[in-house]
């Protein structure tokens, strides 16, 4: 399966994604990732979740296989609604969402980066958003949590990625160690808000959505309106072809 639930202690359930070789997620495995986060949520017994991944990184976007080789725009519809089913499930989550992020974490993975509570990171973990070379916008709301203004807009122009060391300068990733101890991190932080008391913590998360300077569900799904247009007028085709024919696929 593309992603699985497992119970770790008593109240800490980790969601993990495995979709290779790079964790580029079919429509079908966005929505999947949703499910699985958004019950875990709502299970009583689970104080706080983690989300990581196995393999290469912890995630690649969506699959532009998958929508190059469909007809029309039904795969790229259900890409966007399964993103922004994703991307939401990690942020109304009923508790604590930590993302413990290894390798390349782009594009989808950012939102889901940039939605969580708390990220901790391997020291070989690199953020971006590649949209712009995909023909695509996305994620910027949620990069926009990451860093500062004016490196995001660089960031997501150039389509450069930072490191996480950079990321932990900012605040936005609370720990960076080495691959071998990641797993390990992310549960230090999760032991440590389970053993709180759960109604103060499920009150506290949607206290601090609530006072979010950000409206992130209207904030993403403004861009994924100009993602649309940018398809009616062919360039996203062309730049998802010219990327896949350069990768050889």
């Amino acid at each position: 399966m593309t992603v699985t639930r497992k119970r770790v202690d008593e109240h800490i359930e980790v969601v993990t994604v495995d979709a290779p070789p790079v964790n580029a997620l079919t429509v079908a495995g966005w929505f999947d990732l949703a499910d699985a986060v958004r019950a875990a949520g709502a299970d009583p017994g689970v104080h706080v979740v983690v989300l990581r991944a196995e393999g290469r990184g912890f995630n690649a976007g969506v699959d532009i296989k998958e929508i190059q080789a469909s007809s029309g725009y039904e795969a790229l519809v259900g890409a966007n609604r399964g993103c922004y089913a994703a991307f939401g499930a990690v942020y109304d989550c009923a508790v604590p969402v930590i993302a413990a992020v290894h390798g390349h974490c782009l594009g989808g993975g950012i939102g889901l980066v940039g939605n969580a509570d708390v990220v901790v990171a391997s020291d070989d973990a690199s953020f971006g958003v590649p949209e712009v070379e995909r023909g695509a916008l996305g994620a910027a709301t949620h990069l926009a949590r990451l860093v500062p203004p004016h490196l995001m807009r660089t960031l997501y122009f150039t389509a450069r990625t930072v490191t996480a060391a950079e990321l932990q300068g900012f605040g936005s990733v609370y720990r960076v160690v080495p691959g071998s101890e990641l797993d390990e991190a992310a549960l230090d932080v999760a032991r440590s808000i389970a053993a709180k008391d759960t109604r103060v913590i499920r009150a506290a998360k949607e206290a601090l959505n609530g006072i979010d300077p950000q409206d992130v569900h209207r904030s993403y799904r403004f861009e994924q309106g100009f993602t649309f247009e940018l398809n009616l007028l062919g360039a996203s085709d062309e730049a998802r072809q010219s990327f896949l024919d350069e990768k050889g696929s």
